[in-house]
This record gives C-alpha cells, sequence and structure tokens, in this order.
C-alpha cells in the first residue's frame, strides 16, 4: 500500500507516519529509492491500529514501544500500569486545583500548627544537584545515603537531623537547585561532589507533617502555612525554605509524623 491508502486503512495522518518511521516505531515494509515513496504491508496494519489506540490513552511513544515488544497478559499488565499512573497524577491535579482555588481566594484557615525553634550553627556534608519535581524523590533518597555513608566510613559522627534545601523552585519546569544536607561533627574534606559548608545558627518557623502528607500538591499548603506565619508576624525569612527528614522514611506508616517543613528567619 502507498501510504496515502495506509493512512487511510490506519486512520493514521502522513505526519504521525512519518514521526513513527522516524522513531523505529512503525517503519514502511519498502521505500522506493528512486522516489523516495514509502510503501506499507498489510501486515502492518494491526501494528497501526494498536498505535494509534495506544496514543488515543495520550501513552508516550517510548513506552508504546515496550507495549508493542510485550504479547498477551503482559501487554495488558503494562498498560495497566500505565493508567494506574495516569490516575494518580489525574488524582494530584485536582488536589492542586484545590489548593490554587482555596490560595487565589485566600479562602480557608491553615490546618497546620506553626511553631519555632533554634537550630545552632553546624558543619554539613552536602549533596547539591538541579532537579525537577520528577526525579527529586530518587535524588532526595540517593543523596543522603550516600551522605550518611561518606561521613561514618569517614570515620565521623552525624550529628543533627537532615535536611534538603531548595536554592530555587523545583517542579516540572523549575530544577532548583536542591541541597542534601547531613550535619557531622568532627573534621571533613569534601570528595567528588560532596561538598562541606557551616550552616549559620538561625531561628525556624516549622510544621510537622505525617507520611501521608509528604506528596505533591498536598505538601503546598505546608509552605503556605509558614510563608503566611512569617508575613504575618513580620518576620524576613533568611535561608532557602528546607524539608526536614527526622525520621526513618522506610519504617513509617501513613499516620507518623515523618518530615518538617522549615523556614529559617530573622525579626
Amino acid at each position: 500500500m502507498t501510504i496515502g491508502a495506509f493512512a487511510k486503512r490506519t486512520r493514521l495522518s502522513y505526519k504521525a507516519l512519518r514521526l513513527y518511521d522516524a522513531l523505529d516505531l512503525l517503519p514502511p515494509a519498502f521505500v522506493d529509492e528512486s522516489s523516495n515513496y514509502r510503501y506499507y504491508s498489510e501486515a502492518q496494519v494491526e501494528r497501526a491500529k494498536r498505535i494509534g489506540l495506544l496514543r488515543q490513552l495520550e501513552m508516550p511513544l517510548d513506552q508504546i514501544a515496550h507495549v508493542l515488544s510485550l504479547e498477551g497478559r503482559e501487554a495488558t499488565q503494562a498498560i495497566a500500569r500505565y493508567w494506574q499512573k495516569v490516575e494518580k497524577e489525574t488524582r494530584a491535579r485536582r488536589k492542586l486545583v484545590y489548593f490554587l482555588g482555596r490560595y487565589l481566594e485566600g479562602k480557608g484557615e491553615t490546618m497546620f500548627d506553626v511553631q519555632t525553634r533554634t537550630i545552632p550553627e553546624q558543619k554539613v556534608a552536602t549533596l547539591e544537584r538541579h532537579v525537577t519535581a520528577e526525579g527529586l524523590p530518587e535524588f532526595i533518597g540517593d543523596s543522603l545515603g550516600k551522605l550518611y555513608s561518606y561521613v561514618t566510613e569517614s570515620g565521623q559522627q552525624v550529628e543533627g537531623v537532615p535536611f534538603v534545601a531548595y536554592h530555587g523552585e523545583v517542579n516540572a519546569d523549575s530544577d532548583g537547585p536542591a541541597e542534601a544536607c547531613v550535619p557531622f561533627t568532627g573534621s571533613l574534606e569534601p570528595e567528588g561532589e560532596v561538598r562541606i559548608r557551616l550552616e549559620p545558627a538561625h531561628q525556624e518557623a516549622f510544621v510537622r507533617l505525617t507520611k501521608a502528607q509528604v506528596v505533591f500538591p498536598d505538601i503546598l499548603e505546608a509552605y503556605e502555612a509558614v510563608n503566611d506565619h512569617l508575613k504575618r508576624l513580620e518576620k524576613t525569612p533568611s535561608g532557602s525554605p528546607r524539608e526536614v527528614y527526622f525520621a526513618d522514611w522506610e519504617t513509617l506508616r501513613d499516620d507518623d509524623p515523618a518530615c518538617d517543613i522549615a523556614f529559617p528567619y530573622v525579626d
């Protein structure tokens, strides 16, 4: 079949067929070298229809290639896993719509109890990286683990609570940077990506979250609660906002206290 006939049979556009060819997802059965015309076979119609159906789910093309490499139950399970992820992201967006409505209209009282504390000067081992929201959980887990190992294997003592400071916005488009920090006592030298710095003493306003609350976009309300608290008291933020991880994440239940959202400030 010519590309025109194949497009009619499969209800795929010329543009889509050329894209699928370029990505080796659906190459023509034959290309005439003299005219560069593309020709497709009857055997390719079913594959083309499956691609079209999966694209109606807005499945990315690289995932479609993976699904097409599977057969039977494995293929259906892969599609189900993809759709579970879509539904999870949709629920998160629905919560974000609710949060934005309250935020823009200034409605509702915060459910968070904002507290303050004094943080002493401390030495910290850090790893800083530009990372978007999608890669943030992996960055936090990997970086804090590497820093713990670096401190202890160097014969020094972890002293204090690890935290992740955000020196810029982290979302789908903005990549921070984020800085994972592990306080320690003793003497360490920087090595590779690991830096050593002195975190100055400061006052800190914070709210405490359970493990279930440390998810997007719920966590945004916690940040806004602390920020609004400082504005009402006419306090000035003096450092980057941070997430303070004081518990073993893997052993926590959803309703266990897990993380503080904290803002350093000065009067």
